[in-house]
């Protein structure tokens, strides 16, 4: 079979690129499409794969901007040339779902979400930005919106990364999809075994607005509690306004890989306020052995174990700084003396790489039998990956 494997963009290196690079790992001839691509977003061991990017490639500023460039995804998306392809395996949170693909193939959607800017998230997003854009992107908005509502017709199958998204796809698209929860490097968390615990928080990840960093930090700036804050985005200008030179809260920046890891190894507890469809860095944390103190909603949910017996964490009700600080002084009080970090990383383990390996490559062949030929096992395809995570 001629198989082709679809990634929204390769501009970073997170989650939905591991998924993507796992999914490439079973199919080691299989080619690459996606709509830009920069060297930084692909992964090591997707470097000699025939990679095929969009007419947005071409474009000044769409590997930097891409998200500007909303009202040319349903263009760029069904220019891309899938003909002769018998097997499209898409790893998807953008427009890829709505590629065109031959009669006679088979296109299995690995969901991270329906495009939240779109639908669940489209006013918070919208608010955000300044007049112009707010104008443009309304424009844009519901054209695109109901593009992707059609395209997700051609899917085959679905896949979701969590129960959350699952509910989404059903009520967005009208379709049903069975939930493979993302690989979690756990060969990462063995290499920082030797760090041990200090005494500050961290948060990590996107400095954007959904992820709701500002109430971290203002809850911690309310107790006086050390936080870390690792990662950039537009939203850091902002968040350094309000940290206001305040010693105990300390701008990281952009880490490297080995460096995040290191610093969710020697966190006292991570905070997590996002309402996220998955969130792989909550179970990164509880894979060093680490809390999680999260919003009790969405994909934490199923990442965080914040009730019953052996919590490797705890849920706050609101997205708001008291919700916060409340449950970091309850954790503090009541859960922190009896956390288990050896709970923590059994826990975290249930989501490691070859799991998903193993379930992806279980339903693709169960759905297209064919495919086997071209299929490597996933013991094998887990060297391959393991491969890259030493970068």
């Amino acid at each position: 079979m001629r198989v082709a494997v679809v990634h929204h963009w390769f501009v970073t290196r997170g989650g939905g690129e591991r998924v993507a690079e796992c999914i490439a790992s079973l199919f080691p001839q299989a080619e690459l499409f996606t709509l830009v691509a920069s060297p930084a977003g692909l992964p090591r061991t997707l470097a000699n794969r025939k990679l095929h990017t969009s007419y947005l490639q071409r474009l000044p500023l769409a590997r930097t901007h891409h998200r500007h460039f909303l009202p040319f995804y349903p263009s760029a998306t069904e220019r891309l040339d899938l003909r002769g392809f018998d097997l499209v395996l898409s790893s998807d949170s953008g427009p890829v779902k709505g590629v065109r693909v031959s009669g006679h193939a088979k296109h299995i959607c690995y969901c991270h979400s329906p495009m939240r800017y779109l639908w669940d998230g489209f006013e918070q997003y919208r608010s955000a930005m300044d007049p112009i854009t707010r104008a443009a992107f309304t424009a844009a908005a519901g054209l695109v919106r109901d593009w992707d509502a059609t395209v997700a017709r051609r899917v085959t199958y679905f896949l979701a990364n969590s129960d959350y998204v699952a509910e989404r796809i059903r009520r967005v698209y009208r379709r049903d999809a069975e939930v493979i929860h993302p690989p979690i490097d756990l060969h990462r968390a063995q290499g920082v075994a030797d760090v041990r615990p200090s005494d500050h928080y961290l948060c990590a990840g996107r400095l954007v607005s959904y992820k709701r960093t500002e109430v971290l930090l203002e809850a911690c700036r309310k107790l006086g509690r050390k936080l870390r804050i690792a990662g950039t985005g537009p939203e850091e200008t902002k968040l350094r306004r309000i940290a206001a030179r305040d010693p105990n809260i300390e701008f990281l920046g952009e880490v490297s890989t080995g460096q995040l890891w290191r610093e969710l190894a020697a966190c006292r507890a991570l905070l997590f306020a996002a309402d996220e469809d998955f969130g792989m860095i909550p179970l990164e944390a509880q894979a060093c052995g680490r809390p999680v103190i999260a919003f009790g909603a969405g994909g934490s949910l199923e990442t965080v174990r914040g009730n019953g017996p052996d919590p490797t964490g705890m849920y706050f009700a609101e997205q708001t700084p008291d919700s916060v600080a409340g449950a970091i002084l309850r954790w503090e009080a009541d859960r922190e003396e009896a956390f288990r970090p050896e709970v923590a990383r059994g826990w975290a383990s249930r989501f490691a790489t070859p799991i998903f390996l193993k379930r992806y490559r279980e339903f693709v062949l169960r759905h297209v039998p064919a495919a086997e030929e071209d299929a490597i096992t996933a013991e094998e395809a887990n060297r391959i990956v393991s491969e890259g995570e030493g970068e």
